[in-house]
């Protein structure tokens, strides 16, 4: 399949992401980013169909192949945009970020506020109902755990949500020292994405939504985790549980800060 010469004549618009990670030679990119309204097309149905088939399959049978077959695009195709597999799956973990990163903004315009604690039950709620709405985003999250590299990967997308984070916390954690809270929001981040995944995982998925093998959890989960409420109601425990820790550590963390 050819390249249209306009595509060939300009250089892609650099993804934020994609600039934080140049220095770090083992971060997986797409090899390049669509210019034209055609090839948008064909990068996002690349990016439709690796979900539609990392939900079915699982990581290990996943495919480029399959993924492009179901995009309806010529293997090459998708090879001009992603050398390998392990690309693909940091480029839907680079949309879920971003995903989230959107509700922080959000979450940002309403601080500082006396009522922070309900706002951020808000804002938890916000990022549980992507999860519950979204199964890929356990199974992205999983396939991202497969090597050293993609896990590095995953780990810039996550650092670029905390550094976002941070600066919220800025306004409600004026005591804490700078250097603390940006440490707080990588630690925030990381336990809001492990809870939230235990929340939609194999046995804890709302009623109506495809559940994963249960034999496959990717150490998310335990073998006795499935309970005797239904999967919705784990998953809202799981959440209010969420809600718990952060409020709390948050609290603890400024009131100890004061007190220095």
């Amino acid at each position: 399949m050819t390249t249209d010469p306009s595509e060939r004549a300009q250089e892609p618009p650099q993804d934020p992401t994609d600039e934080a990670v140049q220095d770090e030679p083992n971060i997986l990119v797409p090899r390049r980013r669509p210019i034209q309204e055609r090839s948008r097309k064909k990068f996002q149905a690349l990016l439709s169909s690796a979900r539609e088939v990392l939900v079915e399959v699982g990581f290990d049978s996943f495919t480029c192949e399959e993924v492009a077959s179901r995009a309806g695009v010529p293997i090459g195709t998708l090879y001009q945009f992603f050398a390998n597999k392990y690309v693909l799956v940091c480029e839907l973990d680079r949309q879920d970020a971003h995903g989230v990163i959107e509700e922080v903004e959000r979450f940002a315009q309403k601080i500082p506020a006396l009522d922070w604690p309900e706002l951020l039950n808000d804002f938890l709620d916000h990022l549980a109902d992507l999860w519950l709405r979204d199964p890929s985003r356990r199974a992205v999250w999983l396939a991202t755990q497969a090597t050293p590299a993609t896990r590095a990967t995953a780990a810039v997308n996550e650092r670029e949500i905390a550094r976002m984070i941070a600066s919220v916390l800025a306004p409600l954690m004026p005591a804490t020292e700078r250097e603390r809270r940006a440490f707080m929001a990588e630690v925030l981040v990381h336990v809001a994405y492990s809870m939230l995944n235990f929340s939609v995982s194999a046995g804890h998925v709302a009623p109506g939504h495809a559940s994963a093998d249960p034999g496959d959890d990717g150490g998310v989960s335990g073998g006795a985790s499935t309970g005797s409420a239904g999967g919705e109601d784990i998953h809202d425990a799981t959440v209010t549980e969420l809600k718990r820790m952060m409020t709390a550590y948050l609290w603890l963390a400024e009131k100890e800060a004061q007190s220095d």
